[in-house]
């Protein structure tokens, strides 16, 4: 009789294992699923721009409505599935027509998607998306020689909150994917009296929608010979208001 109990135990604790891979298998999230770019899509984002006024004296920002537009695709050197992407800017409330800012780069790959913005490359998503996967996201990009990007070394991106739910200015995101590439500080606290440093980059990816969300802000505080924050230092933060 204990026998034939342990038995039907095992038996179900096996069902049980089966069925909870089976659902795990089932809810996997795919890079491209994360990112799925096609001609013609819009994606319109309130950003809040940080930079360094003159002289370094401070940091301020300033606000716009960006509409990135998927303008066309093409093939890459590798033959892979590329996007061009242009990003319009105008005022918050929309009282003036977008103009041109920048044009951006998306590749899909089989396992990745690479992203390139100002020429630099970064791989901003990987598979297997799933919590606490890890990559060096700007492994592409020169840090040991160019100075001036030197603060993107070693970066190890990270996947947390993997189908969890995400609020932005659209609305609630279900399915969704946080990318957290670099939260890292001099000192835990800023005191205006001491040398400061700080770099911290996250991106919320929702399924079958794309970027919603991206919060970036680098900067450096100099007390000698005077107080004031290093050129190059700037921030950007994009919050999703609509898509089509």
């Amino acid at each position: 009789m204990k026998l034939f109990r342990y038995l039907c135990l095992l038996l179900m604790a096996m069902q049980l294992l089966s069925c909870s891979k089976q659902t795990e298998t089932l809810n996997l999230i795919a890079a491209k699923d994360l990112y799925p770019l096609q001609v013609g899509k819009t994606f319109t984002y309130r950003l809040d721009s940080t930079v360094v006024t003159t002289f370094g004296a401070s940091l301020q920002q300033f606000y716009y409505l960006a509409k990135d537009s998927v303008e066309s695709s093409f093939l890459d050197n590798q033959g892979r599935q590329s996007y061009r992407i242009f990003r319009y800017l105008t005022d918050t409330l929309a009282s003036a027509p977008y103009q041109y800012a920048a044009t951006y780069y998306a590749v899909i790959d089989s396992n990745k998607i690479e992203y390139v913005d100002n020429n630099l490359r970064f791989i901003t998503l990987v598979n297997p998306v799933s919590e606490n996967t890890t990559w060096s996201g700007n492994s592409y990009i020169n840090t040991t020689t160019n100075a001036a990007n030197y603060f993107l070394n070693n970066w190890q991106y990270q996947y947390q909150n993997v189908g969890a739910a995400y609020t932005v200015k659209k609305g609630n995101m279900n399915n969704t994917v946080t990318v957290l590439q670099q939260d890292e500080s001099s000192s835990p606290t800023f005191n205006p009296n001491f040398y400061y440093n700080k770099t911290y980059s996250v991106e919320v990816y929702a399924k079958g929608i794309g970027l919603i969300y991206k919060d970036f802000l680098h900067y450096t505080y100099q007390v000698t010979p005077s107080k004031y924050y290093e050129t190059g230092s700037y921030g950007i933060r994009l919050n999703l208001v609509d898509y089509k």
